[in-house]
This record gives structure tokens, C-alpha cells and sequence, in this order.
């Protein structure tokens, strides 16, 4: 294919993390950043911890040649309940919800400072001495 080439995304390494820049530079990348990128999508620690690990094994020539159905089938990976890692729904949060109802473009000074207090109280209870 005459007008085929390789590109990828300029990455950086910085204290332990990946940030991929925003420039696509010419050829190929100098490695695989898929686990990165699974982390920066929210995949549970789990499974980012495994794929790492075997990504790791690869690179070092672990398994010489790869036999990806082969490998599939034995990673527990795929065998593990992730379920329970799945967020549950929101609990109710009253101050979260106090704060949803606030239009604070009608607020008078005085009634600003008394929802910050109102506030406060939905935050800790009160205690001797305040306010």
C-alpha cells in the first residue's frame, strides 16, 4: 500500500507513569502502552495488575512465540468474578444534595453565610462553641 505509513503518539515516562502527549509523531511505538491506557479507562486494579504482569513476562521473552488463543485460555484473568468491583449506585450524600439545590446567583449576603454554617452542620454535627 503505497500511502500506508506508522504513526503513534509521542509518550513520556515521568515519575513512574505514562502521559501521552498530544503529538503524533512518524513510526511505530517503542513499546506497548494498552495497560496504560486500560488504567486511564478505569478497568479494575485487578485486571491492569494481571495484564501488566503478563505483558512483562512478554517483553522479557517469557513466552517466546505468542499463541494468543493458547494464552487466553489460560489466563485466570478471564476466570475471575469482577463484579463486586463495579461502583454500586451513589449513596445519598445530604450535603451533595443541599448543594445541588443552590442557586447561588439568588443569594443575599446574609443568607450566603447562613447556608456556609448550614452547610458546616451537614458536614460535622454540631459541638458546644460553635457559631
Amino acid at each position: 500500500l503505497e500511502r500506508l505509513s506508522c504513526h503513534s503518539m509521542k509518550v513520556r515516562e515521568w515519575d513512574g507513569e505514562i502521559i501521552f502527549l498530544h503529538q503524533v509523531i512518524d513510526g511505530a511505538a517503542d513499546r506497548s502502552y494498552g495497560v496504560h491506557v486500560a488504567r486511564l479507562a478505569g478497568l479494575p486494579a485487578a485486571v491492569t495488575g494481571r495484564a501488566q504482569a503478563l505483558l512483562a513476562e512478554m517483553e522479557s521473552g517469557g513466552h517466546g512465540v505468542i499463541d494468543a488463543g493458547k494464552l487466553a485460555s489460560e489466563l485466570p484473568l478471564f476466570e475471575q468474578d469482577f463484579s463486586a468491583s463495579v461502583p454500586s449506585a451513589p449513596v445519598s450524600d445530604p450535603l451533595r444534595d443541599r448543594l445541588q439545590t443552590i442557586n447561588p446567583d439568588m443569594l443575599a449576603p446574609r443568607d450566603a453565610l447562613e447556608l456556609l454554617y448550614e452547610l458546616r452542620d451537614l458536614l460535622s454535627p454540631k459541638t458546644e462553641g460553635d457559631r
